[in-house]
């Protein structure tokens, strides 16, 4: 049974999502593109809307990058999009802030880096400019530690305080420890400086794996923010879609989490949408939410010498995917069907009875039949060159049948 997200979080309203407080956990991601180039990121964050990002982050970094926020916002909104805008702002955020109002506007949530703000004496006045333009425009802001950026006065504290001690911590240790305190003490003056806690989210994002579990699991344990969970840094294809699911899995789990992001690195020319798909069946897989039909299918073995179920499987999954925003407001429960493809007569018969809609190819050397089970029961057995047509005109016709309606 899946554990819900921690109900005594504050639940922050960013833009028209709910984050935290019980609600479901929200899918979110960032662009890649020149933020400057107002076209390129307008493209790209329709894109990510499309496959089922709830927010997406966006760079700001520079004056140009800042005069571009408003017409995106716009553009976004003339093309019917209404996803939130989150600005990510590094060093010169209270700068942009400052002479932009109109992006300052027109983001729906700012995040703030406490290792980047600035430095020395100007850190703390350039935190509270941020904070009070957050206060200013009715903003709620993720307060983000990252690993790689972390606050060093704070860590230089604990380790100092540290040196005292009479049996002194290992640096991982302290180095754990500085991560949750930039992110609570941050927190903390956000609300001094006059931030509703409703209005904050805290992240603390490393690469490591166990690392990250033991950091949010202490700080799940320190305060009742709503948390956005990542692994920063995941990497590349497989490697970054294990690391992320192996951490994020086990706090979800544990009920730790509020919001989430896959930060994969995308291949040269790779699709930004690839992240939003994996949060989505990490998910799904996990029973928190429903997104789209789900395809169970075999690995294939010896038994199933040709490629012909993991051609039917791979189509029947892209075309569930892709009619997935025409059905959502047309089928309700939808999301929740499992259609089966199976390779063999071993589990073929067993797993088509036990999803919604199955189907058991013929394995090799085996009768060159394909019988279809509907909800336990046999109902058709496809034969010759056009099982797969076939078979997809039989899924819809399910979904018509059981989801359209009456």
């Amino acid at each position: 049974m899946s554990i819900s997200p921690r109900k005594h979080t504050n639940q922050v309203l960013v833009g028209n999502i709910k984050v935290g407080g019980g609600a479901p956990i929200v899918v979110q991601s960032m662009t890649n593109t020149d933020t400057a180039d107002i076209a390129g990121s307008v493209k790209q964050i329709m894109e990510l809307s499309r496959a089922g990002s709830e927010l997406v982050r966006i760079t700001v970094n520079s004056e140009e990058a800042a005069k571009a926020v408003p017409e995106i916002h716009n553009q976004l909104v003339q093309k019917g999009f209404s996803v939130p805008i989150v600005g990510d702002f590094h060093f010169n955020g209270h700068k942009l802030l400052e002479k932009y109002p109109e992006c300052a506007q027109s983001l729906a949530k700012y995040r703030i880096n406490p290792g980047n703000v600035g430095r020395g004496k100007n850190r703390d006045p350039q935190f509270q400019q941020m904070i009070e333009f957050a206060c200013q425009y009715d903003k709620p802001v993720r307060i983000g530690v990252n690993g790689g950026s972390l606050d060093q006065s704070v860590l230089m504290r604990l380790l100092d305080e540290n040196r005292l001690k009479d049996t002194p911590q290992e640096l991982p240790a302290i180095t754990r420890e500085a991560i949750v305190v930039s992110a609570l003490e941050s927190a903390a003056k956000a609300q001094e400086y006059g931030l509703d806690g409703s209005k904050i989210i805290l992240s603390c994002k490393i690469s490591n794996v166990q690392e990250l579990i033991n950091i949010y699991q202490d700080l799940a344990a320190r305060c009742e923010y709503a948390l956005h969970l990542g692994l920063t840094e995941a990497g590349m294809g497989s490697k970054g879609i294990v690391s992320s699911s192996a951490a994020l899995s086990v706090l979800m789990q544990q009920g730790i989490g509020d919001t989430i992001r896959i930060s994969l690195t995308p291949e040269p020319g790779g699709d930004r949408t690839n992240e939003v798909i994996v949060a989505q069946e990490l998910l799904q897989t996990m029973g928190f939410r429903s997104f789209t039909p789900m395809v169970i299918a075999c690995p294939g073995c010896g038994r199933t010498t040709s490629d012909y179920f993991q051609k039917l499987a791979q189509d029947i999954q892209s075309f569930l995917r892709h009619q997935m925003p025409v059905w959502k407001g047309k089928y309700k429960g939808v999301e929740e069907m499992e259609v089966a493809v199976m390779g063999c007569v071993v589990n073929g018969p067993g797993e088509s009875k036990n999803a919604n809609i199955g189907i058991s190819l013929p394995g090799t050397g085996e009768t060159p039949v394909a019988p279809v089970y509907e909800d336990g029961e046999k109902t058709v057995t496809l034969k010759g060159d056009k099982i797969a047509e076939e078979f997809q005109e039989l899924v819809e016709r399910y979904i018509e049948s059981h989801y359209g309606t009456h």
